[in-house]
């Protein structure tokens, strides 16, 4: 964890202490659950500079504790990662009420909480992660985003100049060969390009492979690679190595697939 977290995590505590004494100790679930979504949903700008500091947040997978309705079925990378932030969190509140006497442990040492409290925990709206100013820096510009993706431009027409007949498939390994998958590779892109936060797994991804519960970092690396891989197939387009169809749409091998999914 790191400093940054750390430092919230007990801000967060010191919060949960306050309001539940200010408010004569009742309810201690509800407002455990309160005080995290207050203060832990926090804007792509701010959440960006969380992974900053803390790359492996974006291992965290929804794992079923995305509450927002809206958002359980293709939760975006930021709801994922928040979601974690907010379980981990609520739970050591909890910790906190049992250490107070607000809440009381069962002889396997499991919390309980009153049912009225569960059935009454206020509704979960989350961040819309999507709604940043600006998007993905792709073209031309130095950040690290655009350099990677002309770095893979050129490599990619050397490639296509000595081999023009296998475009397509020069696009996937490129493609594949020069995005980053490492949290500690994504943090700074999502520092540069916060509306990186707002992606959703969106089939890219295999669901056999995760049983359909990517990691988040995953998620970003799997559009990156089709943003990345559309770029290609544009430029190869352009240099006459594929053409369109009537629609304006690339003609592609059919032994090929239009969106491969990462394995």
């Amino acid at each position: 964890m790191s400093q940054r977290l750390a430092e919230m995590m007990d801000q967060l505590r010191q919060e949960y202490v306050r309001v539940m004494q200010d408010t004569g100790q009742h309810e201690p679930y509800i407002t455990a659950h309160r005080v995290c979504q207050q203060k832990l949903n926090l804007p792509p700008r701010a959440l960006a500079e969380l992974i900053a500091d803390d790359p492996k947040l974006l291992s965290a997978r929804a794992s079923q504790l995305v509450e927002d309705p809206a958002e359980v079925d293709n939760p975006s990378v930021g709801v994922i990662v928040t979601s974690n932030i907010c379980a981990a969190a609520l739970e050591g509140l909890l910790a906190v009420a049992v250490n107070r006497e607000w809440l009381e442990v069962d002889s396997e040492d499991r919390i309980l909480v009153d049912a009225w409290e569960l059935d009454n925990v206020p509704a979960v709206k989350s961040i819309d992660y999507s709604d940043v100013e600006g998007g993905p820096d792709l073209s031309g510009g130095t950040s690290q985003l655009s350099v990677l993706f002309n770095a893979a431009e050129k490599a990619y027409l050397k490639q296509l100049s000595e081999a023009a007949h296998d475009a397509y498939q020069l696009a996937l390994q490129v493609s594949s060969d020069y995005v980053v998958f490492a949290p500690n590779d994504l943090a700074p892109l999502i520092v540069e390009n916060p509306l990186l936060l707002g992606l959703r797994a969106d089939d890219l991804v295999d669901e056999e492979l995760f049983e359909g519960d990517p990691p988040a970092g995953l998620i970003i690396s799997a559009h990156l690679t089709e943003m990345l891989l559309q770029q290609l197939l544009e430029l190869a387009q352009e240099q006459g190595a594929l053409a369109m169809d009537g629609s304006g749409q690339l003609i592609v091998p059919d032994s090929d697939e239009d969106s491969p999914t990462l394995h």
